[in-house]
């Protein structure tokens, strides 16, 4: 995506200076930017593709203050004002990008509408009375329980209804960001990839194409942070998370948010496409990354939910996936990186509320960076340890440690002759396991079946084409180049 003001470009002088160097152009990266510029700092963004091309470009974009993680779950693990905190943070969000919406007349088909959660036939019913009373007591007053949801032919039954949440378009958004950013001044590099970032009273940014940005302080806002090794990765796992969007008759579905309270739960929402259909949204079917096997049914199971709810579903023409960084106690990490220098910040953990996250991380860093009291600071802190998130922080390395049992497991295939073209697999080769991939043409291409982040295995994702890791949730092209970290390289040829 090009932003509508002047063009970007990559890095190519030898050295630039910013006050503050932000790696990353998607809503965390582009909203800390825009809120530095109006507070008069020179800033410049660094982003590895283009603008939207991480995980923002693949969001469904709710935008809400009825968090993935219920309120009774966050009072337990924050405390009741914890939880006021995390209500009046995201509400806040909202009205943020309203305002930017306004202020700087982006049309991204921005709106207000309410959004309504049910517990599905088999889930314990009492799981509504126990959110509603915990919403109340977060702030959320409004919030009311309801016999159903407003839909033609589908009974939801008792449902909590969510007044003033939003949706918008995502893209349109972000190119809004970015003009407005460049108009004050700020500097944006796309198809720029960082190597190396260094904190302290020389902060730097080093690039690939060799040219450095010399910065007062670095704001690292990609998803998973690539420059901290363990740390902040032991207290955050990347789920996958499907998308379909399928065609339906213009106004047969009423436009809210919708979402149950199964684990892992759906998300719907309505999207305007022509003047005769409109697109239903429809998201879940989470996993681990790397972690599950035949991707593909995850898809093929959201048509079949939503079929059986929303009859009037014509064809389904999109579908993708994009990845979660699920915290251990429901809320992003946006502050200082724990273990580096004051002026290295990050934001990170979206909990599947990465839109208002990301809003909230460009209000609270401005702050930090401009050295102004903000009420969310400690609710934030990516330094934040809670014995009451123990158990999951227990459940969390569990799960990764057993992931490096596929170190000395044999390999899915004993020759190359297995795989088809356009497919991969993992074969063991003495001590080694490696990454096969036979290309469209049959060509064999081989690499170091081993992440280069934390030496996990990777594993085939046969729907998306990619390797992924099941660890820290790294993700590489079929070729073996780098999609998302926290792995910085690709992995290594074995050839």
């Amino acid at each position: 995506m090009r932003a509508a003001g002047r063009p970007l470009s990559s890095l190519l002088e030898s050295t630039t200076h910013a006050d503050v160097c932000v790696i990353g152009a998607g809503i965390a990266g582009l909203s800390v930017a825009y809120q530095l510029c109006r507070a008069g700092r020179s800033v410049i963004v660094l982003e590895a593709h283009e603008i939207g091309s991480g995980e923002t470009g693949r969001t469904t974009a709710h935008l809400v203050n009825a968090l993935d993680e219920r309120y009774c779950e966050i009072a337990r693990l924050h405390g009741e004002h914890g939880a006021r905190l995390a209500a009046s943070s995201h509400t806040r969000a909202i009205e943020e990008i309203e305002s930017i919406v306004n202020r700087e007349r982006i049309d991204c088909e921005f709106e207000r509408l309410p959004g309504y959660l049910f517990a599905p036939a088999g889930d314990d019913p009492g799981i509504l009375n126990r959110e509603l009373e915990a919403a109340h007591q977060a702030g959320l007053v409004e919030v009311e329980l309801i016999p159903r949801a407003p839909l033609v032919g589908f009974e939801t039954g008792p449902c909590l209804r969510f007044p003033n949440q939003g949706q918008f378009h995502p893209f349109k958004y972000l190119s809004g960001l970015a003009t407005a950013i460049q108009g004050m001044g700020g500097i944006i590099h796309t198809n720029t990839h960082v190597t190396r970032i260094g904190g302290g009273a020389h902060a730097r940014v080093e690039t690939s194409g060799g040219p450095v940005v010399p910065a007062k302080f670095v704001v690292v806002a990609t998803n998973t942070p690539a420059n901290d090794l363990i740390t902040i990765h032991t207290k955050q796992a990347a789920y996958r998370s499907y998308v379909i969007g399928a065609h339906i008759p213009k106004g047969s579905v009423t436009r809210a948010l919708y979402w149950d309270t199964l684990d892992p739960f759906h998300y719907v929402r309505v999207q305007a496409e022509t003047d005769a259909h409109d697109v239903l949204i429809v998201g879940g079917e989470d996993h681990r990354t790397g972690q599950a096997d035949e991707t593909g049914e995850r898809f093929s199971s959201l048509a079949a939910w939503a079929l059986e709810r929303f009859p009037m579903i014509d064809y389904v023409p999109y579908r993708w996936s994009g990845q979660v960084m699920q915290s251990i106690d429901g809320l992003a990490f946006i502050g200082r990186n724990p273990g580096d220098e004051p002026n290295v910040l990050i934001v990170t953990g979206d909990s599947g509320n990465g839109m208002t996250h990301g809003t909230i991380a460009g209000l609270l860093l401005t702050d930090l960076i401009l050295g102004k009291t903000n009420p969310w600071t400690s609710l934030y802190d990516p330094a934040r340890i809670s014995l009451r998130s123990a158990g999951r922080f227990l459940a969390l390395t569990a799960n990764t440690a057993a992931q490096y049992a596929d170190l000395i497991t044999p390999g899915e295939i004993d020759s190359t002759d297995q795989i088809h073209p356009d497919a991969g697999a993992i074969l063991r080769r003495g001590l080694s396991k490696v990454a096969v991939y036979r290309d469209k043409k049959g060509c064999l291409n081989e690499f170091s079946a081993v992440c280069p982040h934390l030496g996990c295995v990777v594993n085939w994702n046969i729907t998306e084409k990619t390797w992924d890791c099941p660890c820290h949730g790294s993700r590489f092209e079929a070729m073996g180049g780098v999609i998302s970290g926290p792995a910085e390289s690709g992995l290594k040829s074995a050839q």
